[in-house]
């Protein structure tokens, strides 16, 4: 299959790989060591129309598709993983979600402002006793004199430390015994009575995307936050986390395609016996094999996002794009460390921050195996 970008599509990939390269790259190592992004940085995120790529233009989003969002995160990642994975949870997990299941009410209020940066979005499914087995989640929210009433602890919650809007999936069926068909999705405020963040969690990678636990109790919340049907937010998570597999597939082809790019350089730099170690067997053996997998992988995840865009069935296809290419986003780090031998090691090169941001993207918006888990059921 040929992919051949629009026009449009070509635009967005360069304005995005101009950004990374000139702003974003340089600052990198920096947003790693302080573990943030800097409000700066947010802004010319906004600025770009890149907080809301996949929002409609009338709530001033750019309106594009799935692929145009992909070829963004590819360009970020390359640059900065901590960026591509903030802005993916933003546009493939919260966004995403409001679009598809929000009332009108409910994307005329925040649309707008999640599209301008004004405010970050999150997605809190994940518990400490229901990671994998998301259905099994104990956070409920119970319905009592017109309201319902948040009680739990959601944990890894990808940009909670300063998020301005949460989507919660909570139990509302007393029924524990129904799993998935009893819980609902909440849209919520975090500056609503009840609500605590709790401390920063410090990461191995993905440093600068800072995840933390949020607890809620006795949280009140109104029919207007309920996101969908009630008892349906089940559907909804995985809906979302089919997209959202999409954007961490091009995420893990971003990081292998600088991976592979910083080892090019090297091993053109570095001579050993008298010649450059690119000229070594071994070395071009390394870099032929990393180039045809990462092609691979970015081939994959393009088909998942054109078929997405199309409105064909993708579940599949998003899943196999994951796994195999954050399979090889860890292949191509490790290969290009190793290829840049003892200063690989070192804070002073940018590779050992690709090895630490690239274990990531096989464990978070479902691990490697539910993917495999996944891919089996359609066999």
């Amino acid at each position: 299959m040929l992919f051949e970008l629009t026009e449009e599509q070509q635009l967005i990939k360069e304005t995005a790989r101009e950004f990374a390269e000139k702003t974003l790259e340089p600052l990198a190592a920096q947003i790693d060591r302080e573990e943030k992004i800097s409000s700066e940085i947010i802004s010319k995120l906004g600025e770009l129309g890149f907080w809301g790529i996949i929002v409609p233009e009338e709530y001033n989003g750019a309106g594009l598709d799935t692929l145009s969002l992909g070829l963004v995160l590819e360009q970020i990642s390359h640059a900065c993983a901590s960026t591509s994975v903030t802005l993916s949870v933003h546009n493939s997990l919260a966004c995403n979600a409001i679009i598809k299941y929000g009332s009108p009410e409910q994307k005329k209020k925040y649309l707008p402002r999640l599209a301008r940066g004004e405010i970050i979005g999150a997605f809190a499914l994940t518990e400490p006793e229901a990671g994998s087995d998301a259905a099994s989640l104990q956070t409920h929210a119970k319905f009592s004199d017109g309201n319902y009433i948040l009680n739990g602890i959601k944990s890894f919650v990808s940009s909670g430390p300063f998020a301005g809007l949460i989507i919660v999936f909570a139990r509302t069926h007393p029924d524990a015994s129904l799993k998935g068909k009893g819980i609902s999705a909440f849209l919520v405020e975090p500056d609503l009575p009840g609500v605590q963040r709790g401390l920063k969690e410090s990461k191995m990678g993905m440093r600068g995307a800072p995840i933390c636990e949020i607890v809620f109790e006795d949280t009140v919340l109104t029919k207007d936050n309920l996101l969908g049907k009630e008892n349906e937010g089940f559907a909804i998570a995985m809906d979302a986390l089919n997209c959202g597999r999409i954007g961490i597939a091009i995420q893990s082809v971003g990081i292998a395609q600088a991976s592979l790019d910083y080892a090019i350089k090297y091993a053109r730099e570095r001579k050993q016996f008298g010649k450059p170690i690119s000229e070594f067997q071994m070395i071009k053996w390394k870099l032929a094999d990393l180039v045809t997998e990462i092609e691979a992988a970015r081939l994959l995840t393009y088909q998942a996002a054109i078929l997405r865009d199309k409105g064909m069935p993708y579940t599949k296809e998003a899943s196999m794009a994951k796994l195999f290419a954050s399979t090889v986003a860890n292949k191509a780090a490790k290969e290009s460390l190793q290829i840049h031998g003892g200063v690989g090691y070192t804070k002073e090169f940018a590779i050992e921050r690709f090895f630490r941001d690239a274990k990531a993207t096989e464990i978070y918006e479902g691990t490697s195996e539910i993917q495999r888990l996944v891919i089996s059921r359609f066999l």
